[in-house]
């Protein structure tokens, strides 16, 4: 993977992350630890290649979906 490409990954994270907190009202550094122990992080990274090419309102949907399906509760 190629510098310009990780940095654009970390971006679309970062990015995905602030917005999934804003959503939940949650600070980014609990968005995070949420994301990473209910697999919002991993699924964001694993599916990158399709869920860049969506709005970051559909990733945060997707990551909250899969969050929940993997026993966290949002409110």
């Amino acid at each position: 993977m190629s510098r310009r490409e990780l940095n654009n990954r970390i971006e679309y994270m970062v990015t995905c992350i602030g917005d999934f907190a804003a959503q939940h009202a949650m600070t980014p550094a609990v968005a995070y630890a949420f994301l990473a122990k209910y697999k919002g992080l991993s699924f964001l990274s694993d599916c990158y290649d399709i869920e860049h090419t969506q709005s970051v309102q559909t990733a945060v949907d997707d990551m909250s979906e899969v969050c929940k399906r993997n026993g966290g509760v949002l409110a």
